[in-house]
């Protein structure tokens, strides 16, 4: 596969411009910036908190109740042409 070559002679992968490599942060640098995007972060509120988990025991029982169905028809199935044989 050839690369492609712009005007000024500088080929590109994929037609696709390469970022230089930047240097990596220390770790002191890191940390600051972690901080930083922390404190970016819209925190839920506890009512909100509380909703999402009842959401989820909700949907957990609901897949609970389905497989525990679909298992329940497929061994019927399975047993109804084990003994057809």
């Amino acid at each position: 596969m050839k690369a492609m070559v712009d005007e000024k002679g500088k080929k590109e992968a994929g037609g696709k411009a390469v970022e230089p490599a930047r240097p990596r942060p220390s770790i002191m640098e890191f940390f600051a910036q972690v901080r930083q995007e922390i404190s970016k972060v819209t925190w839920p509120t506890r009512p909100e908190t509380i909703t999402s988990t009842i959401a989820v025991f909700i949907m957990l029982a609901m897949a609970a109740v389905f497989f525990f169905l679909v298992d329940l028809v497929l061994g019927y199935v399975v047993t109804f042409v084990m003994n057809l044989v």
